[in-house]
């Protein structure tokens, strides 16, 4: 009789993190804007009738353009450079 394998759990590909794709996005939306967003990282999701549910359902399935939005985040954290602060 063949043994049933346990399935692997998902993991974050930033476990140390404990951060998800979906914080990082709504982190870059609330900071940026859809618009600027879409001027930054060229998709079509943040440029035609953009929202979260959509956005992250095409960056699941498409690793270049979910690196793109990761790498953003990430340089925004390590610099701590928020646009916000050029309008103050």
């Amino acid at each position: 009789m063949s043994e049933i394998k346990p399935k692997k759990p998902r993991t974050n590909k930033c476990p140390a993190e404990g951060i998800t794709l979906e914080m990082k996005l709504n982190d870059l939306v609330e900071v940026y804007g859809w618009e600027r967003l879409g001027e930054k990282i060229t998709i079509r999701c943040f440029n035609f009738d953009p929202s979260i549910k959509s956005s992250l359902k095409f960056l699941r399935r498409t690793p270049w353009a979910r690196e793109q939005v990761e790498k953003l985040w990430q340089w925004r954290e390590d610099t701590g450079w928020d646009p916000r602060d050029d309008h103050k």
